[in-house]
């Protein structure tokens, strides 16, 4: 990385050029009314799924907390609305897991839950403050936040990085969440910063999000940061920026091993949103319990940023948004690794980012031809793999070539799918390989 002033740093990695479409990254974020109902899930998150604390004709408050597991890798949850359980049923997910959920019927109150703020004086009780407050990583997989602040003994981190880079076309919900609130961003960086006592900072935002680098960059360069200790990193306008190991490996020029994690190499990596989310909770007291999602595509009438209660469907989001008649596809998330939905019942949960609705020529696809070993997939690839091996070795369940190719260490980013001037299948392949890898994987335990 180089330093070109003060506090702004940037980044020399590159990655793959994808269409900016950023239509609503200066309209000022929308509250959407109460939903009658929402129907919050158990799972919410990377790891073991929470069980319902109430039952069926309970009242519940905004706030309170409805599940929660005694599993480390897992994250309380809790009420968005106001108002009555109305059922404890099992709903589909986006990506077509099935998993626990409560339905509360809104009172249309959203009177809160009696909540204070947390007492921090060290680590510990920050991380556990974390936890109570639901905290996932909201820019991606849902990883329960308190784990990665839970540092091991013996381990020492000195990079906090925030990633702000929100490289998939059309999402603007991070911009928005810097501009709207980037006071909340800088005050949660300072309190993990102090008390994981973490002596350097780097805010990576991409190059397409001036007002964002210039907002964060004025605080960064105030008095509140005296020992210019927080930066922010103007990273290039391309993809896969925000990948977590990229990010790493741009802001730091460290690598993280196939198989070890950011703080092998001295690193925690928190989205902008949750550190912002976290300054909320250790002011208020109030945890997660809304979202904010970008609602955007060829087929949306109004796109915006829309914040909706967690548990909202996706149904009642484009409803309010408008969906034009020629709508195609719907994806969960951006065009790149979102998930197109069978069914828009579904409801939005704690990662989720946007939702794209695509007309029929925006979401049409050529057919595949035949594999030419160009090699743009390889060379696109930001983990170094060779998807088009990969490809075939799927389609043989070679699971020794898939183990000797290291798919397992494949984000699928979809970089690969992106280039193929073949039109190959290659990111649902690696997906598909990975699922016969896990498969192979359980039969042995």
């Amino acid at each position: 990385m180089k330093q070109n002033s003060k506090n702004k740093l940037v980044s020399r990695t590159r990655g793959i050029p994808v269409a900016h479409e950023k239509a609503t990254a200066l309209q000022e974020s929308v509250r959407l009314p109460i939903p009658a109902t929402v129907t919050i899930p158990m799972q919410m998150h990377i790891g073991a799924p929470c069980t319902p604390l109430v039952k069926v004709g309970d009242k519940v408050l905004v706030g309170q907390k409805i599940g929660d597991s005694e599993q480390f890798v897992c994250a309380p949850i809790h009420a968005s609305v106001s108002g009555t359980v109305k059922a404890i049923t099992e709903v589909a997910l986006g990506g077509g897991a099935v998993s626990q959920a409560v339905v509360i019927e809104s009172d249309g109150e959203m009177t809160p839950a009696p909540v204070v703020p947390p007492v921090i004086q060290n680590a510990k009780e920050l991380a556990d403050a974390v936890r109570e407050c639901g905290l996932v990583g909201l820019g991606g997989a849902g990883f329960p936040t308190h784990v990665k602040l839970r540092v091991p003994a013996g381990k020492r981190i000195d990079f906090l990085l925030i990633n702000a880079a929100e490289c998939e076309p059309y999402l603007t919900a991070d911009n928005r969440e810097i501009l709207e609130n980037a006071w909340d961003v800088m005050s949660g960086i300072y309190a993990v910063k102090k008390y994981l006592e973490i002596p350097r900072v780097v805010i990576g935002v991409e190059s397409n999000k001036p007002e964002a680098i210039d907002m964060l960059t004025r605080i960064a360069e105030s008095s509140v940061d005296e020992r210019d200790e927080v930066g922010v990193m103007t990273l290039p306008a391309s993809y896969p920026q925000g990948a977590e190991k990229i990010l790493i490996k741009s802001a730091t020029g460290r690598e993280v091993p196939p198989g070890k994690l950011p703080s092998d190499v001295g690193c925690i990596v928190m989205n902008v949103t949750s550190i912002a989310v976290l300054a909320r909770y250790l002011k208020t007291g109030m945890p997660l319990t809304e979202k904010r999602i970008t609602v955007e595509g060829s087929a949306i009438e109004r796109p915006q940023n829309i914040i909706a209660p967690i548990g909202t469907s996706v149904a009642e989001i484009l409803a309010y948004a408008g969906v034009k008649e020629d709508v195609s596809k719907i994806l969960l998330g951006g065009p790149m690794m979102g998930t197109a939905l069978a069914d828009t019942g579904v409801p939005i949960v704690r990662n989720t980012n946007g939702i794209v609705a695509m007309s029929k020529a925006e979401a049409s696809l050529r057919e595949p031809s035949a594999c030419i070993r160009c090699g743009r997939c390889a060379a696109a690839c930001p983990m170094r793999l060779a998807p088009f091996a990969l490809e075939k070795a799927t389609a043989r369940a070679d699971l020794e070539a898939l183990s000797a190719l290291d798919l397992m260490n494949c984000m699928e980013c979809g970089s690969c799918a992106f280039v193929c001037p073949a039109s190959r299948p290659l990111a649902q392949s690696m997906r598909l390989g990975k699922t016969l890898l896990r498969a192979a994987a359980a039969k042995k335990k």
